[in-house]
C-alpha cells in the first residue's frame, strides 16, 4: 500500500492529492448510496414475492385431510414433489 501512495504522490504531485481524495471520498459515498438502494430493493421484492407465493402441495394436502388425517405429511419440497408424483 505503501508502494501505491508514493506511486500515487510522484505521478500526481503533493498539490493535487487533497483534491483526488475527495473525489474519491464523493465516488465511494455515491456508490455506497446506489449499492444500498438496490440492496433494499430487492429485500422489498423479495419480501413482496414471499406473500404472493401460492400454497405449497404440504400446505394443500393438510387443508384437503384436515386435522384428523391419516396420511404422512412430507416434511420439506423436494418431499412434497415425490408425494404428489407417487399418488
Amino acid at each position: 500500500m505503501l508502494i501505491v501512495l508514493i506511486i500515487v504522490l510522484i505521478v500526481f504531485g503533493p498539490g493535487r492529492l487533497p483534491e483526488l481524495g475527495a473525489a474519491m471520498g464523493r465516488g465511494l459515498r455515491e456508490f455506497r448510496r446506489e449499492s444500498d438502494k438496490i440492496i433494499d430493493e430487492v429485500k422489498l421484492s423479495v419480501s413482496e414475492d414471499e406473500s404472493r407465493q401460492p400454497a405449497t402441495a404440504s400446505e394443500v394436502q393438510s387443508k384437503e385431510n384436515g386435522p384428523a388425517g391419516t396420511t404422512e405429511m412430507p416434511s420439506g419440497p423436494a418431499e412434497a414433489t415425490k408425494a404428489e408424483t407417487e399418488r
